[in-house]
């Protein structure tokens, strides 16, 4: 990740809310991080959002220049050499849990160190492979069977020795248009192991990359092989127009009009999505804004949605996920906004599936807020297994005016969310053999007046209220759950903890506060077992009394401090005014479904502050 934007390198997340982010993880199958370091280790925030997501993760092993080759001659200076290096990168992606390498060999190597090369990869393969279930090790199209630093653009008797001991070729992109299907060709059953590479910034890549990227991933679709999208970060680098949400949108919409969407995320239940982009200008949890910081932490990410984004002058609703709009968890949403005229509706995908439903209840739940009578309602599409196909719509408020549109109307029961505005929408459903293939968003202006329908206008800034119409059309959507009846999750007892504190350093500021670093880390004591999403960590500040006796007052007021996907949280420059006695760092459990452990029966570790 050059181009100087390395947020990703602070593990518990940053203050950039503009940090650069992949969202369009559906059109992806593997994702490289790659730099020009010897050793390039995924950082693991961008593994857990890829994992999150289907996607394997590869770091990269590169050698280049005359620092490269003095490495390559002590690397493939004997077989056994060859093999221990090998077995240390494959020990690096099992311990820190990624899926393999791309190698990419630089330089120009002697002809009696290929049969070590050799080794190293056919090595390194079945070690990783043994190690990491569905590894991979690509290996990149540089350095020939001969031992020249000569590019083939193809995959050809002078790279196949090195393609039929790995998983894969990434052919470099200097190609021309009969090279996909000639490796094709070459590749025989094997065609989809081939990558053709693509430079987005257009560096002798076929059809220039950029905003012509598709160009070549037509031609690539045509040869029958795959494609190696190389920096995709353009975009944000280039700061293209007119911002990077917008311009990224653009730019993976191409992609996917020319590939087509690989991956489909309701496959297995719970599934629970906040729409989080792993960057923000707030965090909320349940409708509650627990912080006004800005923040970046890709660990965070929810599944994203598959938004179509259209020509925005074509369609009457604008649909984004907008940083700055209320969220009901953590910092994203999906905006719907625009005009819409009274009997008309405007329905948009948020996501495909391919979940087989049984004889148990599926439970839907979804969070909205929204202006006057803008209403946001869910469809679902269901296949059968003789094709027969049914529409339903989950909706709250009546709309006779397009409900003929669909198979069956649902009605939902609204909870009223802790947090003004917000209403949570439940809905269930039995459909025993149909398959759940698409979730879709419906856009409509009810019927009923706001105040039949429960809900709370949002304050509208006077250039809003100036424009405000009849036509005006306002929702967010916050999250949704779909899960079974019998999914309850059962968060361990505070006591069923251990937390503890430690590595613990003050130091003093000029104000006369002290400031706290410590690491807290927490586990289940023996023979109790829960996995969950991640936690969430807060801090209590209790303050001391006159007569020495700790104050109650502001015992119940928590200070988010993040979040944890591993159980343990570095605390780091917390500031403690003098009045504090004692610290609690309370650790609040999240589950697979969007529930969180409440507060008061969290775990937590108490420390207190002895005097100077």
């Amino acid at each position: 990740m050059a181009g100087g934007y390395l947020d990703d390198k602070w593990v518990q997340g940053g203050t950039n809310a503009d940090a650069y982010a992949i969202w369009h993880w559906h059109l992806i199958d593997v994702f490289v991080y790659f730099s020009h370091n010897l050793v390039t280790l995924p950082p693991p925030s961008w593994t857990n959002a890829a994992h999150r997501h289907g996607v394997k993760v590869l770091g990269t092993f590169i050698t280049e220049g005359e620092k490269g080759s003095a490495i390559c001659e002590k690397l493939f200076s004997t077989k056994e050499s060859a093999r221990m290096y090998a077995e240390r990168l494959a020990e690096l992606a099992f311990k820190l849990g990624f899926d393999g390498w791309l190698l990419n060999m630089e330089v120009e190597l002697q002809p009696k160190q290929i049969p070590n090369l050799k080794e190293f990869i056919n090595h390194l393969s079945s070690t990783t492979h043994s190690s990491v279930p569905g590894s991979l090790v690509i290996w990149y199209d540089s350095v020939t069977i001969e031992g020249d630093l000569y590019y083939q653009n193809e995959l050809n008797e002078h790279n196949k020795p090195f393609f039929d001991i790995c998983d894969g070729l990434f052919a470099n992109y200097g190609w021309e248009e009969n090279y996909p299907s000639r490796s094709a060709s070459v590749a025989g059953d094997r065609k989809f192991d081939v990558y053709m590479g693509i430079d987005v910034f257009g560096r002798g890549t076929y059809g220039g990359g950029q905003w012509n990227t598709n160009w070549a991933l037509d031609v690539i679709r045509k040869g029958d092989v795959s494609a190696a999208i190389f920096a995709p970060g353009w975009v944000y680098e280039t700061k293209q127009a007119p911002d990077f949400e917008s311009a990224q949108n653009r730019w993976w919409s191409l992609v996917e009009k020319s590939w087509g969407i690989v991956r489909k995320y309701l496959r297995t239940l719970p599934f629970y999505t906040n729409f989080d982009q792993g960057r923000g200008n707030h965090i909320s949890v349940h409708g509650d804004q627990i912080s006004e910081a800005t923040w970046c932490n890709i660990s965070s990410q929810g599944i994203q949605p598959l938004l179509e984004f259209a020509d925005s002058t074509a369609n009457p609703i604008r649909l984004l996920v907008d940083l700055k709009e209320a969220s009901y968890s953590g910092g994203g949403n999906i905006t719907f906004k625009g005009s819409l005229e009274k009997g008309t509706k405007f329905m948009t995908r948020i996501y495909q599936g391919e979940f087989i439903l049984s004889e148990s209840l599926i439970h839907f739940f979804y969070s909205v807020k929204s202006d006057s009578n803008s209403s946001l309602g869910i469809v679902l599409k269901f296949t059968s297994t003789v094709n027969k196909s049914m529409s339903v719509l989950l909706t709250s408020h009546g709309m006779d005016h397009v409900s003929s549109a669909f198979s069956t109307v649902i009605r939902t029961s609204e909870h009223k969310g802790s947090s003004p505005g917000w209403v949570i929408n439940e809905g269930s459903i039995e459909m025993k053999g149909y398959v759940l293939t698409e979730i879709h968003a419906l856009c409509y202006r009810s019927n009923a007046p706001p105040k039949e329908m429960g809900l709370k206008s949002r304050p509208l800034g006077p250039d809003h209220a100036a424009m405000a119409s009849s036509t005006d059309y306002f929702a967010v959507l916050g999250h949704v759950t779909v899960k079974t009846s019998n999914y309850k999750p059962d968060f361990p007892l505070s006591s069923s903890w251990l937390v503890d504190g430690e590595f613990i350093n003050w130091t003093s500021d000029p104000q006369d506060s002290r400031i706290l670093s410590v690491k807290i880390s927490w586990k289940l004591k023996e023979g109790k077992e829960f996995v969950c999403q991640h936690y969430n960590v807060y801090v209590e500040k209790l303050p001391k009394l006159a007569n020495g006796n700790q104050s109650t007052a502001l015992e119940h007021v928590q200070e988010y401090l993040g979040v944890a996907h591993v159980n343990c949280f570095y605390v780091s420059g917390l500031k403690v005014p003098p009045s504090i006695s004692s610290l609690k760092f309370i650790i609040q459990v999240c589950g697979f479904d969007g529930t969180i452990q409440n507060l008061a029966e969290s775990p937590f570790y108490q420390l207190e502050i002895k005097g100077p």
